[in-house]
């Protein structure tokens, strides 16, 4: 079934008010975790709710947080999140670098303190419709395979995202440094699909193809040793630098959710103009990624935002495709909050 953007956001921020979340931050959260699905990215949607609910439930998410800027300067942060809503801190990190790079031309902000905040193009995304570059990377909720040549879990998904205005959508890089997100397995899970060999191995290299069964493996990295050292810098600068969890401080949010996470996470965000004309860079920007899709001849070549661009479009036309599971999971979880709209 399809539901309009606005009528699961709706769900969501009266889900997560019945929950004793503040409506400004349930109407923040619900509307980053539509926005991740408007852009097909359905691992970091609305899927999370009910996970966010068990968390909430149990005690592991602050919903009255103290989202404190602990440090600063005109192009630096460093907001504390209180253990708040993901999705609240990252738009306070998001919305603070922003201004200080409008200002300034460039800022940096890290968070400490936070929580699983969702897909990381929304962010970047954000940033890139006001004009502005922009980068983020995460330290992510549970640690999913070993540093290369390692046997412990002690680093996780840690994704990038660096998103660049042009004249028409975004050029959005949005990817985890592991070949797949576990996010993108519940949601084949979910659909009774198996996953692709080269995903998930046991401790022995052996592929796993059941998507019930990857808690038993290792998620393998992007481009061998080379993703997963790019995995492990990603991790330094979002956890470490901010005083965040790292390597084996990370807890598995899934396993222990009465346990604050003391999730990090960081973005980059500067002024184009820093460097050139703003209209010329747009132009010029716009040009080259034109030459690059019709470099693939009659079958034009998909750019990181494009595919993204062509989903929201879609979706906003037609409604985002909730599956059986899930859905059932949002009504269940709707009447047992005595959520007004069912989604019947």
């Amino acid at each position: 079934m399809r539901f309009g953007f606005d009528r699961l956001a709706a769900f969501c921020r009266d889900a997560l008010v019945a929950l004793g979340a503040l409506p400004e931050h349930a109407e923040v959260t619900a509307r980053r975790l539509l926005e991740a699905d408007l852009r097909g990215r359905t691992g970091h949607g609305i899927i999370r709710l009910p996970q966010y609910a068990g968390r909430i439930e149990a005690g592991g998410i602050e919903l009255r947080p103290d989202i404190d800027l602990l440090r600063e300067t005109p192009v630096s942060g460093l907001v504390d999140g209180g253990n708040g809503l993901g999705q609240v801190v990252m738009t306070v990190a998001t919305e603070t670098a922003m201004t200080k790079a409008i200002e300034s031309g460039m800022a940096w902000v890290g968070t400490v303190h936070s929580n699983h905040a969702g897909a990381a193009g929304v962010y970047t995304g954000m940033a890139a419709e006001r004009g502005l570059i922009a980068m983020y990377t995460a330290v992510a909720s549970a640690n999913v395979m070993p540093p290369w040549g390692g046997r412990e879990r002690l680093l996780g998904t840690n994704p990038i995202s660096i998103a660049i205005p042009t004249d028409s959508h975004p050029f959005l890089l949005d990817i985890a440094t592991t070949v797949t997100s576990h996010g993108t397995i519940k949601v084949l899970a979910q659909a009774g699909q198996q996953m692709p060999e080269g995903w998930v191995v046991d401790l022995e290299g052996r592929p796993i193809l059941d998507p019930t069964r990857a808690d038993e493996g290792f998620l393998m990295p992007i481009g061998g040793y080379k993703g997963s050292g790019l995995n492990l810098g990603l991790g330094l600068l979002a956890g470490v630098l901010n005083g965040a969890a790292f390597g084996d401080d990370v807890i598995d949010h899934r396993q222990v959710p009465g346990q604050a996470a003391n999730t990090g996470q960081a973005i980059f965000v500067m002024r184009p103009d820093l460097f050139r004309d703003f209209d010329e860079f747009r132009s010029d920007m716009e040009r080259h990624l034109a030459a690059l899709r019709a470099s693939g001849g009659d079958d034009p070549v998909h750019l990181p935002g494009d595919m993204a661009a062509a989903e929201m479009s879609s979706r906003l036309r037609d409604g985002i495709p909730l599956g059986d599971v899930l859905l059932d999971q949002l009504r269940a979880l709707g009447a047992r909050l005595d959520v007004e709209d069912g989604l019947d």
